[in-house]
């Protein structure tokens, strides 16, 4: 096979298009969690220039030799200890004056990470800290843009895969679930008419166990079936909910 001509210059460190401007591409990762009946961003305080101490999405510079999902992987790895989650592209960023330190790009990308899985000690060494959605602080550059419009795709993501699992812990209960959704779509949702319509996508497995934190007679967990979701996903199975 012979090798493209970007990687022939990129092994012998030649740049063909030396003669051209040049920019920077970050990626910035839009990292939600759910808690409390509260959907939550992760995020820092920006420690270089421009913005330095304003509220920020945890992101990096794309490194030469990485790709751009790879790049917002190793970000998530280093400030929440986490590389088995769902992880999305959002949308490029490109606006000429979008960042005044340097004209740079970004891809965005949103995560889901259950609330209890991440690395305490390793999120709080960055400075990092969840705040709810409503308790948002404004973010520095276009950030606050990249939130909205993560948080548009993962409603519409959410409406026809059943990607709120991964928020969820390993047991949960049909109220819990119900909270979860809740707070995507920012609105209340029938109880009947949720519970029916989650039990009909049939990958939900009852369990024996209840949870009983919130009345004596307690509710039952569940579990998500995920091999049973890759078969319905593979044959056409609707899940909208």
């Amino acid at each position: 096979m012979t090798p493209s001509s970007a990687s022939v210059a990129h092994a012998s460190n030649n740049d063909f298009y030396a003669d051209n401007e040049k920019l920077y591409v970050a990626t910035d990762c839009i990292v939600f969690g759910f808690d409390e009946g509260d959907l939550k961003l992760l995020i820092f305080k920006r420690r270089v220039e421009p913005d330095s101490g304003i509220w920020s999405l945890i992101g990096s510079f794309v490194q030469l030799d990485e790709d751009v999902n790879d790049a917002a992987r190793r970000v998530l790895k280093e400030i929440t200890g986490l590389d088995e989650i769902f992880l999305e592209q959002s949308k490029t960023y490109g606006k000429a004056d979008r960042d005044p330190g340097y004209r740079c790009l970004s891809v965005a990308h949103y995560a889901l990470i259950r609330i209890d899985d991440y690395d305490k000690e390793l999120v709080e060494s960055h400075g990092a800290y969840w705040y709810t959605l409503k308790d948002l602080p404004k973010l520095a550059l276009d950030h606050d843009q990249m939130v909205a419009d993560a948080l548009s795709k993962l409603r519409r993501k959410a409406r026809q895969q059943p990607i709120g699992f991964e928020l969820l812990p390993e047991k949960f209960t049909i109220p819990q679930l119900q909270q979860l959704y809740e707070a995507i779509y920012q609105r209340e949702l029938d109880p009947r008419n949720f519970r029916k319509k989650v039990l009909s996508l049939k990958v939900l497995v009852k369990l024996e166990e209840k949870d009983k934190s919130g009345s004596k007679r307690g509710a039952f967990l569940y579990r998500f079936d995920a091999e049973k979701y890759q078969e319905l996903l593979e044959s056409g199975y609707n899940f909208e909910i």
